[in-house]
Formats: C-alpha cells, sequence, structure tokens
C-alpha cells in the first residue's frame, strides 16, 4: 500500500441530545490505506452504517458527531473542487478534515472524492428513471461542462465497467434482474472516479453466486481503476474472501483489527473467534458450530467494562470493570481491545 488515503481518529457519533442521547460510535480510529480493501465486521447493531453515513457527513437525524476526525489525504494538501478553490478545512500537510468541509465544499467532495452505495441499493434506483438518466444525473451535477453526447458515453462506459451492455442505458430499474441493478449502483459510485468507495451491506439481498461476482468485479475494477474501499458487512466469511484487512466493530467500538489472513488463522478477541466460527467451513474436517451466546449489548444501557464480557466464555476479571484499549497484538501491525492480552494487562484504558 502507499499510504493512508483516509484517517479516521476519536470518532464519536450519538443519537439524539442531551441526556437522552445514546453512543452509537465510540472513540474510532481507523487508517484505510490507497488501493486497499479494508472489511468492517460485526452484527447488526454494532455501528458500522453508523461509521459509513458519519465518514460522508450523511447522517440521518437525530444522529449528531459529537467529537473526533475524518481526514482524507492525511498526509498531504487537500484537493480542489471544480472551481479551483481549496477544499483543504486545516493547514499545513494535514489534508481535509471531512467534518469540517461547509455545504458547498461537502456537496463537491461527495461523489468526487468519496461515494458510497447504500445498504438496500438494489432497491435506491428511482424507478420512474431510466439507467441513463440516474447514470447521467450525478455528471450533470458534478461536471456541468460535458455536453449530453459526452455524459452519454461516460453512462455507457459505466455500465461496461460493471458487466452490463450499454443496451440497457434506456432500460428502467424493473426491467432489470436484482444484480443488475446493485451493479448499476456500484457504476454510479464509480461515476466521478472516486479514490474511496464504501460499501455499506452491497450484496445482503443478492443470492451467493451474484454476491461472489459482483464482488469479483469489484476487486477487479479496484486492480484497474486503483480506488480503495471500505466494505461494510456482517458476513465476516466474504471479508476473510476479499478484503485484505480487517476490523471488527462491537458496541461502536473496534475490538480488533488485522490482515484478513490473521484474523483466519488466529482470531485474537474471542468476539472475532465467535463470528469465525459461525458458519461452516467449505474445506477441510467438519467442526462444530458455535455461534455467540446471547443478545448484542442495549446501547442505552451498555454493560461496564468490555462490553463483550456479558457473552465471553473467556471473561476475566478485569472485563467487567474497565474497558480495554485497542492496543497492539503481535506483528503485522494488528490491534486488539481485550484483557485476555498480556499488553493490556499493565494498565487501565
Amino acid at each position: 500500500m502507499n499510504g493512508p488515503v483516509l484517517e479516521i481518529s476519536g470518532l464519536n457519533v450519538d443519537y439524539g441530545l442531551g441526556d437522552a442521547a445514546v453512543r452509537a460510535v465510540r472513540d474510532i480510529d481507523l487508517t484505510l490505506n490507497r488501493g486497499e480493501i479494508l472489511g468492517l465486521a460485526g452484527e447488526s447493531g454494532s455501528g458500522k452504517s453508523t461509521l459509513a453515513y458519519a465518514i460522508t457527513r450523511l447522517l440521518p437525524p437525530p444522529g449528531v458527531i459529537t467529537g473526533g476526525h475524518v481526514r482524507y489525504r492525511p498526509a498531504e494538501g487537500g484537493p480542489a473542487d471544480r472551481n479551483g478553490d481549496a477544499l483543504k478545512a486545516g493547514t499545513g500537510g494535514a489534508g481535509v478534515d471531512i467534518l469540517e468541509l461547509g455545504p458547498e465544499q461537502l456537496r463537491a467532495f461527495r461523489w468526487q472524492e468519496i461515494s458510497l452505495v447504500f445498504q438496500g441499493a438494489m432497491n435506491s434506483l428511482n424507478p420512474v428513471h431510466s439507467v441513463r438518466s440516474q447514470l447521467t444525473d450525478v455528471l450533470v451535477a458534478h461536471r456541468p461542462e460535458m455536453s449530453r453526447a459526452a455524459r452519454n458515453e461516460r453512462a455507457a462506459e459505466l455500465l461496461s465497467l460493471v458487466g452490463i451492455p450499454a443496451d440497457r442505458l434506456g432500460s428502467y430499474p424493473h426491467q432489470l434482474s436484482g444484480g443488475m441493478r446493485q451493479r448499476v449502483m456500484i457504476a454510479m459510485a464509480l461515476a466521478l472516479e472516486p479514490e474511496i468507495v464504501l460499501l455499506d451491506e452491497p450484496t445482503t439481498a443478492l443470492d451467493v453466486v451474484m454476491q461472489r461476482q459482483i464482488l469479483r468485479q469489484l476487486v477487479r475494477l479496484r486492480e484497474e481503476l486503483g480506488f480503495s474501499v471500505v466494505f461494510i458487512t456482517h458476513d465476516i466469511s466474504l471479508l476473510l474472501e476479499f478484503s485484505d484487512r480487517i476490523a471488527i466493530m462491537y458496541g461502536g467500538r473496534i475490538v480488533e483489527q488485522a490482515a484478513a489472513k490473521d484474523i483466519y488463522r488466529d482470531a485474537r478477541h474471542p468476539y472475532s473467534h465467535g463470528l469465525l466460527h459461525s458458519f461452516p467451513a467449505l474445506h477441510g474436517p467438519r467442526r462444530e458450530l458455535t455461534g455467540i451466546p446471547g443478545s448484542p449489548p442495549d446501547l442505552k444501557g451498555m454493560p461496564t467494562g468490555c462490553a463483550f464480557h456479558p457473552r465471553c466464555p473467556k471473561a476475566i476479571a478485569p472485563c467487567s470493570e474497565r474497558v480495554p484499549a485497542l492496543a497492539p497484538a503481535g506483528p503485522g501491525n494488528r490491534t486488539v481491545a481485550c484483557w485476555l492480552h498480556t499488553e493490556h494487562r499493565s494498565g487501565d484504558s
């Protein structure tokens, strides 16, 4: 990888205000490198989608970002918008802090530098507009200098990128299969050649064959175009197959982060281990599916200490008392937030 393209530090997100506020994302520190596919896994309610919407400033009310930074190109100066005005919100080489962009800067930034394929994207297309109209809308908004012919040519090129014939430009969403609609949404996300694409559960409603086809196509596009990907899903088996690195979320926090192969071979956090043993292996000897007992925590009444300790088969005394910090746990830039590891036993978080 060629250094970080996105750096998240100390990010907190609440739903609601005052005493009624619920903290859905807690002190997230995460880095995405250039050309990398970073997987984000966890059960429903762990904060994965909230994190994606916070990064892109698309949090629906009453979601509020209450702290932290989301820096784009953190080691560089920021890019400029189409009018040549600097988007950089900070100074020096800090890049762009997305959380400090004004409305016009943010509008220019989204889709051009970072795009999002929404959860349930298969049903996100407007049913009364053709594929051509919906692909060219983003070009009209962000590239007003393009002629109609150039926009149509770009729309055809985008469909070709995701494996759909250009003659489907005149089709309406109901005339496409679920997999084709999903690929149209991915094509739309790539229209302005962004450096980062966030995929929020992009294949949930598709069968496993179509899931693999779309994800292999996405990997091919990443190799051809060089963009970075944050791939969010509850299906860790998909991440193991297609991601370079995986971060595991639980109760709004990241509890483990490592290369995909290291997570698969030796998950350090008991929650990561539970996720890995919640689906059957396609190769090797049979093994019992143990799953994870209990239910995810209620964000309105989080347990003290480590949020996972009420469900953890390996909980020890400090687990119910203190929150473990996300700290180094071996080679390869692996980090784990767990009191089972000696790196955490010497002090409090």
